[in-house]
Protein backbone atom coordinates (compact mmCIF):
# COMPACT_ATOMS: atom_id res chain seq x y z
CA UNK A 1 0.00 0.00 0.00
CA UNK A 2 2.82 2.44 0.91
CA UNK A 3 4.58 1.54 -2.32
CA UNK A 4 1.47 2.43 -4.36
CA UNK A 5 1.07 5.76 -2.52
CA UNK A 6 4.73 6.55 -3.23
CA UNK A 7 4.25 5.89 -6.98
CA UNK A 8 1.11 8.08 -7.04
CA UNK A 9 3.02 10.88 -5.32
CA UNK A 10 5.82 10.63 -7.91
CA UNK A 11 3.24 10.74 -10.73
CA UNK A 12 1.57 13.89 -9.33
CA UNK A 13 4.96 15.57 -8.93
CA UNK A 14 5.98 14.68 -12.48
CA UNK A 15 2.69 16.04 -13.90
CA UNK A 16 3.03 19.31 -12.00
CA UNK A 17 6.62 19.67 -13.14
CA UNK A 18 5.70 19.15 -16.80
CA UNK A 19 2.96 21.74 -16.53
CA UNK A 20 5.27 24.32 -14.95
CA UNK A 21 7.80 23.79 -17.74
CA UNK A 22 5.17 24.30 -20.47
CA UNK A 23 3.14 27.19 -19.00
CA UNK A 24 4.30 30.26 -17.08
CA UNK A 25 2.23 33.07 -15.56
CA UNK A 26 3.43 36.37 -14.14
CA UNK A 27 2.26 39.85 -13.20
CA UNK A 28 4.21 43.08 -13.21
CA UNK A 29 3.13 43.75 -9.61
CA UNK A 30 1.23 41.97 -6.85
CA UNK A 31 0.27 45.14 -4.97
CA UNK A 32 -1.94 47.82 -6.51
CA UNK A 33 -4.18 50.65 -5.37
CA UNK A 34 -7.90 50.74 -6.14
CA UNK A 35 -8.39 51.47 -9.85
CA UNK A 36 -4.71 50.98 -10.67
CA UNK A 37 -4.00 48.74 -13.67
CA UNK A 38 -1.49 45.89 -13.89
CA UNK A 39 -0.47 43.32 -16.49
CA UNK A 40 -1.10 39.56 -16.27
CA UNK A 41 0.84 37.40 -18.74
CA UNK A 42 0.51 33.73 -19.76
CA UNK A 43 3.47 32.20 -21.65
CA UNK A 44 3.24 28.80 -23.36
CA UNK A 45 6.33 26.96 -24.63
CA UNK A 46 4.45 25.82 -27.73
CA UNK A 47 3.24 27.57 -30.88
CA UNK A 48 1.15 24.87 -32.56
CA UNK A 49 -2.28 23.53 -31.50
CA UNK A 50 -2.54 25.79 -28.44
CA UNK A 51 -5.88 27.10 -27.14
CA UNK A 52 -5.88 29.81 -24.47
CA UNK A 53 -9.52 30.31 -23.38
CA UNK A 54 -11.01 33.59 -22.25
CA UNK A 55 -9.84 34.73 -18.80
CA UNK A 56 -12.64 33.94 -16.35
CA UNK A 57 -13.62 33.16 -12.74
CA UNK A 58 -12.16 36.43 -11.47
CA UNK A 59 -13.51 37.61 -8.13
CA UNK A 60 -12.67 41.14 -7.03
CA UNK A 61 -10.67 41.83 -10.20
CA UNK A 62 -11.78 42.96 -13.66
CA UNK A 63 -10.30 42.51 -17.15
CA UNK A 64 -9.76 45.91 -18.78
CA UNK A 65 -8.25 44.65 -22.04
CA UNK A 66 -7.13 41.40 -23.70
CA UNK A 67 -4.12 42.01 -25.92
CA UNK A 68 -3.37 40.17 -29.14
CA UNK A 69 -1.48 36.87 -28.77
CA UNK A 70 2.22 37.27 -29.65
CA UNK A 71 4.75 34.64 -30.77
CA UNK A 72 8.13 35.37 -29.17
CA UNK A 73 11.09 32.94 -29.40
CA UNK A 74 8.93 29.89 -30.13
CA UNK A 75 6.49 30.84 -27.36
CA UNK A 76 2.90 32.03 -27.36
CA UNK A 77 2.39 35.01 -25.07
CA UNK A 78 -1.10 36.21 -24.05
CA UNK A 79 -1.29 39.46 -22.06
CA UNK A 80 -4.22 40.93 -20.13
CA UNK A 81 -4.71 44.31 -18.47
CA UNK A 82 -6.48 43.95 -15.09
CA UNK A 83 -7.56 46.21 -12.26
CA UNK A 84 -9.51 46.07 -9.00
CA UNK A 85 -12.11 48.41 -7.54
CA UNK A 86 -12.51 46.77 -4.12
CA UNK A 87 -9.81 46.63 -1.47
CA UNK A 88 -8.59 43.26 -0.26
CA UNK A 89 -6.57 40.23 -1.35
CA UNK A 90 -7.85 38.47 -4.48
CA UNK A 91 -6.61 35.45 -6.41
CA UNK A 92 -6.22 35.15 -10.13
CA UNK A 93 -7.37 31.51 -10.21
CA UNK A 94 -5.85 28.68 -12.20
CA UNK A 95 -6.60 28.92 -15.91
CA UNK A 96 -7.01 25.89 -18.18
CA UNK A 97 -4.76 25.85 -21.27
CA UNK A 98 -5.05 23.26 -24.06
CA UNK A 99 -1.84 22.10 -25.77
CA UNK A 100 -2.31 19.52 -28.51
CA UNK A 101 -5.76 18.62 -27.10
CA UNK A 102 -4.30 18.08 -23.59
CA UNK A 103 -5.43 20.32 -20.71
CA UNK A 104 -2.94 22.06 -18.41
CA UNK A 105 -3.51 24.35 -15.42
CA UNK A 106 -1.64 27.56 -14.65
CA UNK A 107 -0.58 28.62 -11.17
CA UNK A 108 -2.85 30.95 -9.20
CA UNK A 109 -1.53 34.38 -8.20
CA UNK A 110 -2.46 36.58 -5.23
CA UNK A 111 -3.08 40.30 -5.85
CA UNK A 112 -3.41 42.82 -3.00
CA UNK A 113 -5.65 45.82 -3.67
CA UNK A 114 -5.16 48.73 -1.25
CA UNK A 115 -7.31 51.80 -0.66
CA UNK A 116 -6.00 55.28 -1.42
CA UNK A 117 -5.33 57.24 1.73
CA UNK A 118 -6.81 60.75 1.67
CA UNK A 119 -5.09 63.51 3.62
CA UNK A 120 -8.04 65.60 4.85
CA UNK A 121 -5.68 68.23 6.27
CA UNK A 122 -4.73 69.36 2.76
CA UNK A 123 -8.32 69.73 1.47
CA UNK A 124 -9.31 73.36 1.10
CA UNK A 125 -12.66 74.39 2.54
CA UNK A 126 -14.81 77.07 0.92
CA UNK A 127 -17.76 78.95 2.41
CA UNK A 128 -21.27 78.10 1.24
CA UNK A 129 -22.46 80.55 -1.42
CA UNK A 130 -25.96 81.83 -1.57
CA UNK A 131 -28.34 81.28 -4.49
CA UNK A 132 -28.14 84.06 -7.07
CA UNK A 133 -30.83 84.30 -9.71
CA UNK A 134 -30.22 85.64 -13.22
CA UNK A 135 -32.63 86.45 -16.08
CA UNK A 136 -32.94 83.87 -18.86
CA UNK A 137 -31.02 84.48 -22.09
CA UNK A 138 -31.00 82.85 -25.52
CA UNK A 139 -27.82 80.95 -24.68
CA UNK A 140 -29.71 79.16 -21.91
CA UNK A 141 -31.87 77.43 -24.51
CA UNK A 142 -29.19 76.57 -27.10
CA UNK A 143 -28.83 73.03 -25.81
CA UNK A 144 -32.58 72.39 -26.09
CA UNK A 145 -32.66 73.89 -29.59
CA UNK A 146 -29.86 71.58 -30.79
CA UNK A 147 -31.61 68.54 -29.30
CA UNK A 148 -34.89 69.53 -30.96
CA UNK A 149 -33.19 69.87 -34.38
CA UNK A 150 -31.45 66.50 -33.98
CA UNK A 151 -34.76 64.88 -32.99
CA UNK A 152 -36.54 66.32 -36.05
CA UNK A 153 -33.76 65.04 -38.34
CA UNK A 154 -33.99 61.58 -36.77
CA UNK A 155 -37.77 61.52 -37.21
CA UNK A 156 -37.37 62.57 -40.84
CA UNK A 157 -34.87 59.79 -41.54
CA UNK A 158 -37.14 57.21 -39.93
CA UNK A 159 -40.13 58.41 -41.97
CA UNK A 160 -38.05 58.26 -45.17
CA UNK A 161 -36.84 54.74 -44.41
CA UNK A 162 -40.11 53.18 -43.34
CA UNK A 163 -42.32 54.85 -45.97
CA UNK A 164 -40.37 55.69 -49.09
CA UNK A 165 -37.25 53.55 -49.06
CA UNK A 166 -39.06 50.41 -47.91
CA UNK A 167 -41.62 50.73 -50.71
CA UNK A 168 -38.83 51.21 -53.24
CA UNK A 169 -37.02 48.11 -52.01
CA UNK A 170 -40.20 46.05 -52.22
CA UNK A 171 -40.68 47.09 -55.85
CA UNK A 172 -37.06 46.35 -56.76
CA UNK A 173 -36.93 43.07 -54.87
CA UNK A 174 -36.68 40.03 -57.11
CA UNK A 175 -37.85 36.72 -55.74
CA UNK A 176 -35.22 34.08 -56.53
CA UNK A 177 -36.31 30.51 -55.89
CA UNK A 178 -33.83 28.85 -53.54
CA UNK A 179 -32.04 25.70 -54.65
CA UNK A 180 -32.56 22.39 -52.84
CA UNK A 181 -30.11 21.97 -49.91
CA UNK A 182 -27.83 19.48 -51.69
CA UNK A 183 -27.58 21.46 -54.93
CA UNK A 184 -26.96 24.69 -53.03
CA UNK A 185 -24.17 23.07 -50.98
CA UNK A 186 -22.44 21.66 -54.09
CA UNK A 187 -22.69 25.05 -55.83
CA UNK A 188 -21.22 26.84 -52.81
CA UNK A 189 -18.36 24.32 -52.63
CA UNK A 190 -17.52 25.03 -56.27
CA UNK A 191 -17.63 28.79 -55.63
CA UNK A 192 -15.30 28.30 -52.64
CA UNK A 193 -12.84 26.35 -54.82
CA UNK A 194 -12.82 29.19 -57.35
CA UNK A 195 -11.82 31.73 -54.68
CA UNK A 196 -8.44 29.98 -54.12
CA UNK A 197 -8.44 31.10 -50.47
CA UNK A 198 -6.06 28.60 -48.92
CA UNK A 199 -3.78 28.76 -51.94
CA UNK A 200 -3.36 32.48 -51.14
CA UNK A 201 -2.71 31.78 -47.44
CA UNK A 202 -6.25 32.66 -46.27
CA UNK A 203 -6.54 29.33 -44.45
CA UNK A 204 -8.67 30.58 -41.55
CA UNK A 205 -11.26 32.14 -43.90
CA UNK A 206 -11.24 28.99 -46.07
CA UNK A 207 -12.07 26.68 -43.15
CA UNK A 208 -14.69 29.10 -41.85
CA UNK A 209 -16.51 29.09 -45.21
CA UNK A 210 -16.01 25.33 -45.75
CA UNK A 211 -17.54 24.32 -42.41
CA UNK A 212 -20.21 27.01 -42.85
CA UNK A 213 -21.33 25.34 -46.08
CA UNK A 214 -21.51 21.94 -44.39
CA UNK A 215 -23.36 23.32 -41.35
CA UNK A 216 -25.85 25.22 -43.55
CA UNK A 217 -26.54 22.05 -45.56
CA UNK A 218 -27.18 20.04 -42.37
CA UNK A 219 -29.46 22.76 -40.98
CA UNK A 220 -31.58 22.93 -44.14
CA UNK A 221 -31.61 19.22 -44.91
CA UNK A 222 -32.08 17.80 -41.39
CA UNK A 223 -33.96 20.78 -39.83
CA UNK A 224 -31.55 21.17 -36.87
CA UNK A 225 -29.77 24.37 -35.67
CA UNK A 226 -26.35 23.34 -36.99
CA UNK A 227 -25.09 26.91 -37.51
CA UNK A 228 -25.60 27.85 -33.85
CA UNK A 229 -24.45 24.53 -32.33
CA UNK A 230 -20.95 23.80 -31.06
CA UNK A 231 -18.99 20.93 -32.56
CA UNK A 232 -19.82 18.57 -29.69
CA UNK A 233 -23.51 19.55 -29.63
CA UNK A 234 -23.89 18.96 -33.38
CA UNK A 235 -22.10 15.60 -33.31
CA UNK A 236 -24.18 14.42 -30.32
CA UNK A 237 -27.40 15.40 -32.12
CA UNK A 238 -26.41 13.50 -35.28
CA UNK A 239 -25.48 10.43 -33.23
CA UNK A 240 -28.89 10.54 -31.54
CA UNK A 241 -30.61 10.82 -34.94
CA UNK A 242 -28.52 7.92 -36.23
CA UNK A 243 -29.39 5.79 -33.19
CA UNK A 244 -33.12 6.19 -33.79
CA UNK A 245 -32.65 5.73 -37.54
CA UNK A 246 -34.17 9.09 -38.47
CA UNK A 247 -31.34 9.89 -40.89
CA UNK A 248 -29.45 7.97 -43.54
CA UNK A 249 -25.72 8.05 -42.80
CA UNK A 250 -22.86 6.02 -41.37
CA UNK A 251 -20.76 6.30 -38.24
CA UNK A 252 -17.74 6.90 -40.49
CA UNK A 253 -19.49 9.95 -42.02
CA UNK A 254 -20.27 11.40 -38.58
CA UNK A 255 -16.65 10.79 -37.54
CA UNK A 256 -15.35 12.56 -40.66
CA UNK A 257 -17.62 15.52 -39.87
CA UNK A 258 -16.34 15.63 -36.29
CA UNK A 259 -12.69 15.61 -37.42
CA UNK A 260 -13.41 18.33 -40.02
CA UNK A 261 -15.09 20.61 -37.45
CA UNK A 262 -12.32 20.00 -34.89
CA UNK A 263 -9.67 20.83 -37.48
CA UNK A 264 -11.56 24.03 -38.33
CA UNK A 265 -11.70 24.98 -34.61
CA UNK A 266 -7.93 24.51 -34.32
CA UNK A 267 -7.33 26.70 -37.39
CA UNK A 268 -9.67 29.47 -36.18
CA UNK A 269 -8.80 29.51 -32.47
CA UNK A 270 -5.34 27.93 -32.12
CA UNK A 271 -3.73 29.26 -35.34
CA UNK A 272 -3.13 25.73 -36.64
CA UNK A 273 -1.79 25.56 -40.21
CA UNK A 274 -2.64 22.27 -41.98
CA UNK A 275 -0.53 21.07 -44.88
CA UNK A 276 -1.78 21.27 -48.47
CA UNK A 277 -2.64 17.58 -48.68
CA UNK A 278 -4.55 17.81 -45.37
CA UNK A 279 -6.57 20.77 -46.65
CA UNK A 280 -7.41 18.91 -49.86
CA UNK A 281 -8.48 15.87 -47.83
CA UNK A 282 -10.71 18.06 -45.62
CA UNK A 283 -12.34 19.43 -48.81
CA UNK A 284 -13.02 15.85 -49.95
CA UNK A 285 -14.39 14.97 -46.50
CA UNK A 286 -16.79 17.93 -46.64
CA UNK A 287 -18.15 16.70 -49.99
CA UNK A 288 -18.35 13.16 -48.58
CA UNK A 289 -20.37 14.36 -45.57
CA UNK A 290 -22.83 16.22 -47.82
CA UNK A 291 -23.18 13.16 -50.08
CA UNK A 292 -23.76 10.72 -47.21
CA UNK A 293 -25.85 12.67 -44.72
CA UNK A 294 -29.53 12.60 -45.68
CA UNK A 295 -32.89 12.54 -43.91
CA UNK A 296 -34.87 9.29 -43.89
CA UNK A 297 -36.69 8.77 -47.18
CA UNK A 298 -39.99 8.17 -45.40
CA UNK A 299 -39.72 11.57 -43.72
CA UNK A 300 -39.03 13.29 -47.04
CA UNK A 301 -42.10 11.67 -48.60
CA UNK A 302 -44.25 12.72 -45.61
CA UNK A 303 -43.11 16.36 -46.03
CA UNK A 304 -43.93 16.28 -49.75
CA UNK A 305 -47.41 14.90 -49.06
Amino acid sequence: MRKNIFYIFLLICSVGFSQSNKIHVEVDTTNIKIGEQFQYKISVDETENVIIPKLNNLKGLEVIDTLKIDTIKNKLVQKYILTGFDSGAFYIPQQQIFIKNQAYLTDSLLINVATIAIDTTKIKKFPIKGIKGEPYQLDDFKGYIYWAIALLILIGLLVYYFIFKKKKEEKEAIVVPSLPPYEEAIQRLQELDNKLLWQNNHIKKYYSELTGIVRAYIERELKIPALESTTDELIDTLKDFDDIKSIETTKETIQKLKELLQESDLVKFAKSKPLSNEIEQDRKDAKNVIDNLKPKKEEIEDEVE
